[in-house]
């Protein structure tokens, strides 16, 4: 067993039998955000802020989330700016940031860095260090751009985000989104503000019609907009014929992140369950890999199911044109989406007895 696993082991026992003083929380939310604002980890927006991945979390409920993040510490690798533009993922993320962004060809690259073949994070910034800054987090595998966080883009007479109108905030976001992925004319919107004492805080949706999985979504707070993509190409495949939703929530919101690995028709098969019947254990705060064992099911034969379902979707993204063709074999595609899948079956629901 390598040290890290037996690190994530230890942290997350101990994350069970922990109470988290408010104070200790808002700190721990502080930490995280302005970690994770250097990073995107193998988690999308909904794990770090309403339950799933991709991005700035300003909400942690439970000192649990705090385990995933030391580890990724751990394991992430720094970068220089030369390696960054050799690198296949990092020279393609500058390119498409320097087209959508011509003045950002001048920035520097203050930060990058890796995590086990995952991701690659990239940070720029005006010469000087006291401008403009635009934060990169880039699929290593799909070469998509999954989470992009864009601060101090506002003159410094203007008002602040979270100060502005709804529309303002709006047309601010939809112009990021279309310079960086496309049009949003298409999409449904939703904003509402966040829960945050500490900060103002709006979290926008962007949604095809009829989905309840938002496509983009936006976190706007103090001088910092932050992008995550939720669905499409960097999503993981869900089988059209389960759409069971909120295997996990926060909130009250599910977790499309952990929806899209769980509903897995293979996984079903192995476990002997129904979509609902997971959902319902589950929801008793047991995680995927507890009920695995209670069907005498093995960790790594849950982890080998969804990683290859999910490595299978992405080969055939890539034979249909969706996404850049990569260059890593099955075997090191599977490696990199094991961090993801470990994540999720091993978290558990907040039960109603928990403090």
């Amino acid at each position: 067993m390598t040290i890290e696993r037996k690190i994530r082991e230890h942290l997350h026992e101990e994350a069970e039998t922990m109470e988290c003083p408010p104070a200790v929380t808002r700190r721990i939310e502080q930490s995280y955000s302005h970690y994770l604002q250097r990073k995107r980890s193998e988690l999308p927006m909904k794990k770090r802020l309403i339950g799933g991945i991709v991005a700035a979390a300003i909400l942690i409920p439970t000192a649990a989330y705090a385990a995933p993040t030391l580890i990724e510490m751990l394991t992430r690798t720094p970068m220089t700016a030369e390696q960054v533009k050799v690198d296949k993922v990092g020279k393609a993320a500058l390119e498409k940031l320097y087209n959508a962004f011509p003045e950002t060809k001048s920035f520097e690259i203050i930060e990058a860095s890796s995590v086990q073949g995952v991701q690659t994070s990239i940070i720029l910034q005006e010469k000087g260090g006291t401008g403009k800054k635009i934060t990169l987090h880039t699929n290593a595998v799909t070469g998509a751009i999954e989470h992009v966080i864009q601060e101090n883009w506002e003159p410094k007479e203007e008002k602040p985000l979270p100060a502005l109108t709804d529309q303002e905030i709006k047309s601010k976001t939809d112009y990021l989104i279309d310079k960086l992925y496309g049009s949003v004319k298409e999409y449904e919107f939703a904003m509402e503000q966040m829960e945050n004492p500490d900060q103002k805080t709006f979290m926008l949706n962007y949604s095809i019609k009829g989905s309840k999985t938002p496509f983009y979504q936006v976190f706007v707070q103090g001088n910092a907009i932050s992008v995550s993509l939720i669905g499409g190409e960097t999503t993981p495949s869900t089988p059209s014929t389960v759409q069971v939703e909120g295997y996990f929530s926060r909130d009250g919101k599910p977790d499309y992140f952990a929806d899209a690995f769980l509903n897995d028709a293979k996984l079903f098969s192995l476990l002997k369950i129904s979509p609902a019947e997971l959902k319902e254990e589950l929801a008793k705060g047991k995680s995927v890999v507890e009920v695995a064992t209670s069907k005498q099911v093995s960790k790594q034969q849950v982890i080998d199911v969804i990683a290859k379902t999910q490595v299978d979707a992405q080969i055939q993204s890539e034979k249909n044109g969706d996404v850049p063709q990569g260059n890593s074999s099955i075997e090191q595609m599977l490696k990199a989406i094991e961090p993801k899948v470990l994540q999720v079956i091993e978290h558990k629901n907040e039960t109603s007895s928990k403090k």
